[in-house]
């Protein structure tokens, strides 16, 4: 692993650090992020949800508020269809959920993985009119690109809205209403602070507006409704779809993951004891992206996603209680068939595609429901974009995920041709190929990532965010830095050198695969960390060491503990 710093200017880093009133390593952590503005660093330290913009600045929004108004007074038949995924899910519950508040009964569906494939389809566009014609229908998550679907839709006198945030290189919908910031890039600006959002932030914000048209006429629901305490929903979507949390997505993840914290959703409270997540510990990122989002997304892969919206949305403590239960014995069934895939994964790449930059694995008998997952691993363990496909007939079906600063809508526009579909965001994408082309797209593939890369990625880069001496490693420290809070894309956790540490006795390795250490920080205090997977590379004892670490609480017994995670060690320099 080759370790990254760059050193800034210590005239900057002492004026970001007297002006924002902050210590000179958060000031340094700041400024690396590039948080030079003064009233953007303000914002950025205090996201308030009173700086959430005006939602009628989105394209189509209007229109879209106002369309749901008429329906509203004139109680009409909704149609809702939502993605299978965590983005999907929550926009769906937070959907559905406000149109009853306002007394409607809108019928909703999910598409079903191996019956409908993605989307908006034919197959999920009609089991969703079994209920009866509506006289509105929401696609979420999914329809930029579905132009002969939403023209079926529109021709049986169905008033259409689609709200998506993926990318695409296609025309925009000639028909029905479309809400994508990303399609009208002239119009709603490349630096929107609304332009990342996923399709839960989307739907929050058209919410929002049909609040605010509904509160000009004094509506009784409209002026009681906290739509405070529905960001719950939105953080899940947030965090899970991998959007850069900066601009309008910092605000609502940062306050969603506070209405998450109270537990107030039955389905979530249920969800959270499956998981093991003790919400008055506090709730996390890594608690949406490993505990909780992969238990959601379990039912898409392996049953019906519409399990988990009933989920977020009942009320019933005995149906949630028995709802969380299945989804975490699908999310078991999903961990046994992915834990066989990653290894499938990993010796093909070993014996194959070692030397790729860019890498396409597909199996006949793979599972194309979990495939999504294991790309994340591998492209994580192998430092380079990965795309694994599942079989699904006659074409080869499946995800994939890419590393920071590698875009992979970009890396894709060049390789069109050899796609039969694709679609997503820079992180993640889906993917449908002819099996024919696989050999083709392979090799496509691999060239685009390296122009792209620009060199040699796959020996992997630890950007060291500053450095710390082992004195400064404290609960000061810990405090402070929970202003930078959440993490994720566009505001990663940083990871510190920590220099000159001495081991003075050997680690203690658990369950052959992890190791726990301590120290002294030189003033008689006593320093605990843990490495995971790290077990056969033990540091040296009596030797000067450099620790990469990221910083973490601990908590133990009722007790909140400092912890530091080690990545990576060397031997000190000089």
């Amino acid at each position: 692993m080759r370790w990254t710093y760059t050193p800034l200017p210590a005239g900057e880093i002492e004026a970001i650090s007297t002006r924002a009133g902050v210590s000179p390593v958060l000031a340094e952590l700041l400024l690396r992020n590039g948080h030079r503005d003064p009233d953007a660093l303000a914002r950025f330290l205090a996201p308030a949800l009173a700086g959430l913009n005006d939602p009628f600045l989105l394209r189509s929004l209007t229109q879209a508020a106002t369309r749901l108004r008429g329906a509203i007074e004139r109680r009409e038949a909704v149609a809702v269809l939502g993605d299978y995924d965590v983005d999907g899910v929550s926009s769906t519950a937070l959907l559905v959920g406000i149109l009853r508040a306002f007394g409607l009964q809108p019928h909703f569906v999910v598409p079903r993985r191996s019956e409908d494939g993605y989307g908006l389809s034919r197959t999920a566009i009609d089991r969703a009119l079994t209920a009866g014609k509506p006289a509105l229908f929401l696609a979420l998550d999914c329809g930029t690109n579905s132009h002969e679907e939403v023209a079926y839709l529109c021709a049986q006198g169905i008033d259409v809205i689609v709200i998506d945030h993926h990318r695409s290189t296609e025309k925009p919908l000639s028909q029905g209403l479309l809400i994508n910031p990303h399609v009208h890039a002239d119009e709603t600006g490349a630096d929107a602070p609304w332009r990342d959002l996923c399709t839960v932030g989307l739907v929050f914000k058209l919410m929002h507006g049909l609040v605010k048209q509904l509160r000009t006429e004094n509506h009784p629901v409209a002026l009681t409704l906290k739509l405070r305490d529905q960001l719950d929903l939105v953080a899940l979507g947030t965090v899970a779809d991998l959007v850069p949390l900066l601009g309008e997505n910092r605000i609502l993840a940062r306050h969603g993951l506070k209405v998450l914290q109270e537990a107030a959703r039955p389905g979530l409270r249920s969800l959270m004891a499956v998981a093991g997540v003790k919400p008055e510990l506090g709730i996390q990122p890594v608690d949406i992206a490993f505990r909780l989002g992969p238990r959601i997304n379990a039912s898409g892969r392996l049953a019906d996603a519409a399990l988990s919206v009933e989920l977020l949305l009942s009320r019933d403590i005995a149906f949630c209680n028995d709802t969380a239960r299945q989804l975490d014995a699908f999310n078991r069934e999903r961990q046994d068939i992915e834990r066989k895939i990653t290894e499938e994964a990993e010796r093909m790449i070993e014996t194959e595609y070692a030397a790729s930059p860019g890498i396409v694995l597909f199996s006949e008998a793979w599972h194309p429901g979990v495939v999504g997952i294991v790309a994340g691993r591998v492209s994580r363990k192998y430092n380079r974009p990965c795309v694994v496909l599942g079989n699904e007939g006659d074409l080869a079906k499946g995800s994939g995920r890419s590393i920071d600063g590698l875009n992979l809508v970009e890396i894709l526009s060049g390789c069109g041709g050899e796609l039969a579909s694709w679609g997503g965001h820079p992180m993640a994408v889906g993917i449908a190929i002819q099996k024919t082309r696989l050999d083709a797209f392979r090799g496509v593939f691999a060239e685009a990532v390296r122009v792209h890369a620009g060199g040699d990625i796959t020996a992997r880069q630890l950007d060291v965010a500053a450095w710390l001496q082992p004195d400064q490693v404290s609960e000061q420290l810990m405090t402070e830095l929970e202003v930078l809070h959440p993490f994720g894309q566009g505001n990663p956790e940083p990871v510190f050198g920590v220099s000159g540490v001495v081991l003075k006795q050997s680690p203690e390795v658990f369950k052959q695969l992890h190791f726990r250490f301590q120290f002294d920080n030189g003033r008689g205090r006593r320093l605990h960390g843990v490495a995971w997977k790290l077990a056969n590379r033990l540091p040296p004892v009596g030797v000067p060491l450099d620790l990469a670490v990221e910083i973490t609480w601990n908590h133990f017994n009722d007790r909140k503990l400092l912890q530091l995670e080690l990545i990576d060690w060397r031997r000190a320099e000089g």
